[in-house]
């Protein structure tokens, strides 16, 4: 072999021993990168396979709107077209008759989303409208005491109201109630409602009302009559409504 063969031959050699070398370091890296995606893939198959009860709690929204409902009462205040303001009330079925434009669905919308429809709605017989939407009225919070109570039915909540204090305001329990077991019945979900039971006569006797509950717009109170010795936490929705037949303040 001549000597420019002779180098030649040493060129190719050096070159097949480089593209070797970058394909052993190609692959070292790569192998890490491989593990970590099936880290990953398996993490996300985990979560995905978790039971809902490990998953984290979604939060809501921390200063929720208003969401409006049948029966409140909406004022339009049109800034340039005031023979178009209104006072209109939310139908039984969520809609609101709008005039010359026909209706909208309202019902668990809030106000700004509102405006903005209805802004939508008017701009097809209107030049730019420029409104506010106000809310006039809509429903007081309330509160329901039934059951051994001298004055059964819906009272609206005005400021702060425990247990105690509701009871006497629907005249108190008479004497067929069973103190020991009231019964305060609160809606956490539209499917569930929670059932807490207090023994009234123990926290009077001890005149004691660190456990005497504050309550929440919605909430229920139901006083017995003959004992109740177990009642579960929580009981559907739907089986609430018919041990209350409110029958006014």
């Amino acid at each position: 072999m001549n000597l420019p063969e002779l180098v030649k031959t040493k060129r190719q050699v050096l070159l097949l021993f480089s593209l070797l070398m970058i394909c052993v370091a190609a692959a070292a890296q790569a192998q890490p990168q491989n593990a970590n995606a099936k880290d990953t893939n398996a993490n996300s198959t985990a979560n995905t396979n978790a039971p809902a009860w490990s998953k984290p709690p979604v939060l809501g929204e921390r200063f929720p709107r208003y969401q409006v409902r049948p029966g409140d009462v909406l004022n339009l205040d049109f800034r340039f077209q005031p023979e178009y303001n209104q006072a209109i009330t939310v139908q039984p079925d969520g809609f609101i008759s709008l005039k010359d434009v026909g209706d909208i669905q309202v019902n668990g919308r809030t106000v700004p989303d509102i405006n903005a429809e209805i802004v939508k709605k008017y701009s097809t017989i209107l030049k730019d409208p420029v409104l506010t939407t106000t809310l006039k009225d809509f429903e007081h919070p309330y509160f329901v005491v039934g059951g051994e109570v001298n004055r059964p039915g819906k009272f609206e909540m005005r400021g702060d109201v425990t247990v105690t204090e509701a009871l006497q305001i629907a005249g108190g329990m008479n004497d067929r109630s069973k103190h020991s077991q009231v019964l305060l019945f609160r809606q956490v979900s539209s499917e569930w409602t929670s059932v807490k039971k207090l023994d009234v006569k123990r926290m009077m006797a001890k005149a004691d009302l660190q456990e005497d509950i504050h309550l929440q717009p919605g909430d229920m109170i139901f006083v017995p009559q003959n004992r109740i010795s177990k009642i579960k936490s929580l009981i559907p929705s739907s089986s609430v409504g018919a041990s209350f037949r409110p029958t006014g303040n």
